[in-house]
């Protein structure tokens, strides 16, 4: 039994990260502004992580000192990393659907992989299989998400769906400035850029990570800076008072569930995961949300499926297990030859292994 519990933690992690995308898409759908829910989905994780991380922290044998440098650097990075990142994906949630959203996301290794070249913290060999694997992965991405934007093709509609009645046209956020091809257009780059952010992130807070290894406390503090930052924006671009009340109803219930099970169930069984089975493992499970938000977004927001978003996502996900194939192979290269690189080994194992707040 031990043995699948890494499988089934990793099936309802997906589960827990659909149903945020969907969640998200349906309050988006009945008016929330995209700022204010980012506000509250933070201010909801910090929380829940601040308290967590002061208590744990006081346990620890060597408290790990935390510098004004450093805290600074942790502030400046959570406003791109999160801040500025999980904006940009949720307005673009507003202008495209959740199935491009749970598409997009396998673009991440990619994107990854991409920075982590420029950084000269990776290596690529076009003489090797893996070398040549990690090139036409990025390649695949970048075909992928051009797929996702600009073709669509016949698409596929549900006459009811079960959240129809959260779906307000008349909403601000839904007025049809651009056409609605153009919006799909704007939408998806703007989430692919989003998510390109996101993955230089990961980078970078590998780097801070090394000089402040209290992870639990890094991510409260992220989660922190984030809530006052995305509360700046908030109050700069929403004066409308109803729009930051939830009441009971979807505003509420998007907003606790990103707090409680994203932030506190999600990634305490995405670390436990991670500690078992390492960091790929987790990475190989992200197309099943893809699948999943998918027939919910069809079943229960109505939105159409369309041939250009199954082809994007099949294109993504090949990129995704492609990046992982190039892995597994310089690991097992790695295995049977002397020790390389063991400080940049680190790095990227730090990068792999820290994963931050899903996208919407």
């Amino acid at each position: 039994m031990s043995e699948r519990k890494p499988y089934l933690a990793m099936f309802v992690i997906q589960l827990i990260y659909s149903g945020l995308t969907l969640l998200s898409k349906a309050a988006f759908n009945g008016g929330m502004n995209t700022c204010v829910f980012i506000f509250y989905r933070q201010l909801t994780g910090a929380v829940i992580l601040v308290p967590l991380a002061l208590i744990l922290e006081r346990k620890r044998a060597v408290p790990v000192p935390l510098s004004c440098l450093t805290f600074c650097k942790i502030f400046v990075f959570s406003f791109f990393g999160l801040t500025l990142s999980l904006s940009m994906q949720a307005i673009a949630l507003v202008y495209t659907s959740a199935t491009l959203a749970a598409a997009i996301i396998n673009s991440l290794p990619a994107t990854t992989f991409f920075f982590a070249v420029l950084l000269r913290m990776e290596k690529v060999n076009i003489r090797t299989k893996s070398g040549i694997t990690k090139i036409g992965s990025v390649l695949l991405c970048m075909v992928g998400v051009a797929t996702l934007a600009f073709y669509k093709g016949p698409q596929l509609r549900t006459a009811h769906h079960i959240l129809s009645r959260y779906h307000n046209h008349d909403s601000p956020q839904h007025e049809d400035h651009f056409s609605s091809g153009k919006r799909w257009i704007f939408g998806s780059l703007l989430l692919f850029l989003g998510i390109t952010i996101w993955s230089f992130w990961l980078i970078i807070q590998a780097q801070i990570l090394k000089s402040y290894p209290a992870k639990l406390m890094f991510t409260s503090l992220q989660c922190l800076s984030s809530s006052i930052q995305s509360f700046g924006i908030a109050i700069a671009f929403e004066r409308d008072i109803q729009q930051w009340k939830l009441g009971w109803n979807m505003r509420l219930l998007a907003v606790v569930y990103s707090g409680a099970l994203v932030t506190g169930v999600g990634y305490y069984l995405q670390a436990w995961v991670i500690e078992k089975r390492g960091p790929v493992f987790p990475a190989m499970w992200n197309p099943l949300s893809f699948i999943i938000a998918t027939t919910g977004s069809i079943l229960l927001l109505g939105e159409p499926l369309s041939l250009g978003s199954v082809l994007g996502g099949i294109l993504l996900v090949l990129s995704l297990y492609s990046v992982l194939w190039a892995k597994s192979k310089e690991g097992m290269t790695h295995q049977n030859s002397l020790p390389v690189q063991a400080q940049c080994e680190e790095v990227k194992t730090e990068a792999s292994g820290r994963e931050p707040p899903q996208p919407l």
